[in-house]
């Protein structure tokens, strides 16, 4: 069959494809068909074969070098050899493997120079930055908090179904520090650490849900009661001497949902935002002592209260101080008192009134400063859509590291440097 000279671009031949005549040597069949010079480079390449993998050989250990030359001595030997001879054998052998010990302990010591040297770690880290991408004070107590995490090392079931093996722990935990902290992408992780994105959503998945469990759950599932409070209690608590916590109400802003019925009950009409709303209590001396789960952000305070468990960690004698929107008195156990700033009456205070408000703002503003403090770590600064499952377990994490943090009132801390 002869074609015109159209060409086509090349395409894979089907089952009713044709060779051009234009292919055979003078039109004839019997010459079989030929590549044009043009498409000689384009058409059909040639297979390369493929590399062999290379075999990963097994390092033997001292002691298996040690036996391999001693069967091997008594192979040509024989049992009749010279002692002398094979002892000699034996103490070259040993050499040897040092020496290949030693060999490799200075490649495995070269590729850790140089991982440290091209990567972002927290070994050659100052203590500013290290700060600043976790927000722990010091090296001290990061290195606490990892020592602390590695007790439970072999324990920990990663989110993905599969361990991270090529990044350390140390460096695992700190990857789920800047996450929090910076709220930096997993993809700017990744550039960072030299991985794949997924490797970085698998670390921070699982350690967000360790951390939690260690720092959180181990550590604040109660509130200190009153008398411990006394103890560290500032001077600006002396009128309220029983005071237990401190709580006020925030909202962290969250992705819109899809569906209606959850966008009526997330918006905000104080805020203007869809959000999630939370309970935060603090002790006297300004450590938090109590978080609640994440709620809707319509619902009032006194209902987030009420559903939230609070009232079941208070006894007989304790006090509560809160703002104004805390009108809980008919809720509280029986012999707990709330004290809240006095309500406005005909346009002004009396100056008992006025005192009072001032007071117990002076007290109320550490679980402020709380809040502040929260805030700090930018992955609560907007909770996307596929963070909203473990929006709890974050902002949880996240007050227990504020906990970690210098504290907030210095008063009975003197002697102590904080920056």
């Amino acid at each position: 069959m002869v074609t015109t000279g159209r060409r086509r671009e090349d395409r894979e031949p089907g089952k009713h494809s044709r060779v051009c005549s234009c292919h055979f040597r003078e039109g004839k069949k019997s010459n079989g068909p030929e590549i044009f010079k043009r498409n000689q480079d384009k058409l059909f390449p040639a297979e390369e074969a493929k590399p062999k993998k290379k075999k990963i050989e097994s390092q033997q250990t001292l002691q298996e070098m040690i036996e391999a030359a001693r069967k091997k001595e008594e192979l040509e030997q024989g049992t009749s050899g010279s002692v002398e001879r094979l002892e000699s054998t034996r103490k070259e052998v040993i050499l040897e493997a040092e020496l290949e010990q030693a060999k490799r302990e200075m490649i495995d010591q070269r590729e850790k120079n140089y991982y440290v040297q091209k990567h972002y770690t927290v070994s050659k880290m100052s203590e500013e930055v290290l700060k600043m991408e976790t927000g722990l004070p010091t090296k001290e107590v990061f290195q606490i908090v990892v020592n602390y995490a590695a007790r439970f090392k072999q324990s920990i079931n990663y989110f993905a179904g599969w361990r991270v093996q090529s990044i350390s722990f140390e460096e695992q935990i700190f990857i789920t520090l800047m996450k929090v902290r910076q709220n930096y992408t997993n993809l700017h992780l990744a550039q960072l650490f030299n991985c794949s994105v997924s490797t970085i959503a698998n670390i921070v998945t699982t350690f967000i849900h360790v951390l939690h469990s260690i720092l959180f759950i181990d550590l604040m599932a109660s509130i200190p009661s009153r008398d411990k409070n006394k103890l560290c209690a500032p001077s600006s608590f002396s009128q309220f001497g029983s005071c237990r916590v401190v709580i006020d109400c925030t909202d962290i802003e969250i992705a819109t949902p899809g569906l209606m019925s959850q966008q009526n009950a997330t918006y905000s009409n104080y805020r203007g935002m869809h959000s999630f709303k939370v309970i935060v209590g603090v002790a006297p001396n300004g450590v938090i002592t109590y978080v609640s789960k994440l709620y809707p952000g319509s619902i009032s305070d006194k209902a987030i209260v009420q559903k939230s468990g609070f009232l079941n960690h208070l006894t007989a004698g304790d006090m509560v101080l809160a703002d104004k929107g805390f009108v809980i008195q008919d809720l509280v156990p029986n012999g707990v008192s709330v004290n809240i700033p006095p309500f406005l009456n005909n346009g002004t205070f009396t100056e008992s009134e006025a005192r009072a408000t001032k007071v117990i703002a002076k007290c109320r503003i550490h679980v402020e400063r709380a809040n502040a403090r929260l805030k700090d770590f930018k992955i609560l600064s907007f909770i996307p859509s596929y963070l909203r499952c473990h929006a709890d377990i974050i902002f949880q994490l996240c007050a227990s590291l504020v906990n970690l943090q210098f504290p907030l009132i210095k008063e009975g801390c003197e002697g102590y440097e904080f920056d």
